[in-house]
């Protein structure tokens, strides 16, 4: 879709079309941990029955221990213990401010690693879950082809699935670079928006980096007038919140909770590939304030008209404001 409303159907594959040789895609190479864990909460006693507790890691607040969704969440209490396999355990150790279990693992480093790749199942969207249990496929499916270092996000980074090695390789003979940031997705980046989030302008915090050796060439290839484009939101939020004022990208690493919404001022992003969006969410404001509501509101209707797919495993978009 184009800054002047102008709608096009088109595939990923289709990108040399709407770049140009040099142009820069921007890609986030998180790696998705196999978060979704099924256990049992023993009977704590002799007259009470075991409880299956399904939960969802959602933030690590230290080595050992996990904010989670967890269910049944009102069958758990501070204390409780949860069996998710042999020699693999947790005990409840509070509840987060919205509901949330926090978990605290008998493992902790390598040990928890390992044990989670080997108990825990990719932790598929809601809409996916509610279908059918996570597989084996969704080991690799759910998971970009050029992830990287240690698995610290709880979803993934979607628009970058769209990009096999075969397609990179046909976008690199058309002569388009590619560079590599990191955003460790949180449940925060896909769930519904808080009143206090928006009076704040501030979202959840996600932990990012980028190097100072992509941050040169993202300012160089700026500089010779080629076009940053952002890979997903995630990679986005990445670039806009480590840019300055004066559009110049400083490398950064920690956390960043930018919110962008209508009013922005893009200071690196000047377009984006991103999947369609769930309605009152963070990311459909975020694609708004990049290219216009109506224009977006406009683009939503055509897909919905011609049967695209929404949501994680479903199409993109490109958006060249």
């Amino acid at each position: 879709m184009h800054g002047d409303g102008r709608l096009e159907d088109a595939h990923v594959r289709d990108l040399p079309r709407y770049l140009s040789t040099g142009d820069l895609l921007v890609f986030n190479d998180t790696r998705v941990i196999p978060a979704a864990l099924k256990g049992v909460r023993p009977a704590r006693d002799a007259n009470g029955a075991d409880v299956v507790v399904d939960a969802n890691l959602v933030e690590r607040l230290a080595g050992d221990t996990w904010l989670t969704l967890a269910r049944p969440g009102k069958r758990l209490k501070v204390g409780d213990n949860i069996r998710f396999g042999d020699g693999f355990e947790a005990v409840v150790a509070g509840k987060g401010e919205d509901g949330e279990t926090i978990l605290r693992f008998a493992l902790k480093g390598d040990a928890l690693e390992a044990a989670l790749d080997r108990h825990g199942a990719m932790p598929l969207p809601p809409y996916i879950a509610r279908r059918r249990a996570a597989d084996a496929l969704d080991r690799d499916t759910y998971q970009t082809g050029f992830a990287d270092g240690d698995a610290e996000s709880v979803a993934a980074p979607t628009a970058g699935l769209h990009f096999t090695p075969r397609l990179l390789d046909e976008l690199e003979r058309a002569g388009l670079r590619r560079e590599f940031v990191r955003l460790h997705v949180g449940l925060g980046t896909f769930a519904p928006l808080k009143d206090s989030q928006i009076e704040a302008g501030t979202l959840h915090k996600e932990w990012r980096s980028i190097s100072p050796e992509v941050a040169s060439r993202i300012n160089s290839a700026r500089t010779e007038g080629k076009k940053c484009v952002a890979v997903g939101t995630t990679a986005l939020r990445t670039l806009e919140s480590s840019t300055r004022p004066d559009g110049i990208v400083e490398a950064a690493t920690g956390p960043t909770d930018i919110f962008l919404q209508p009013g922005y001022s893009f200071r690196t992003t000047d377009a984006l590939i991103t999947n369609f969006h769930l309605p009152k969410s963070s990311l459909f404001m975020l694609v708004c304030a990049l290219i216009g509501t109506d224009i977006m509101q406009a683009a939503y209707a055509h897909a919905v008209r011609d049967g695209y797919r929404f949501y994680s495993y479903g199409d993109a978009c490109l958006l060249l404001p």
